[in-house]
């Protein structure tokens, strides 16, 4: 009985990461998914800033 091993190739395209699925390309350049996560972001900072100062 003969097993197939696939190896891999050190430094090819196929060794350093995964593609991205549909919906993450989709999310990446959706304008209204991007001005939430924006102001997401800003209030987290904002809430950093704040504790920080009391």
């Amino acid at each position: 009985m003969k097993t197939n091993m696939q190896k891999t190739v050190p430094y090819s395209n196929i060794s350093y990461g995964t593609e991205p699925t549909k919906l993450v390309r989709f999310m990446r350049v959706f304008f209204l998914f991007q001005i939430y996560n924006f102001f997401r972001l800003n209030l987290k900072v904002m809430m950093i800033v704040v504790r920080g100062h009391s």
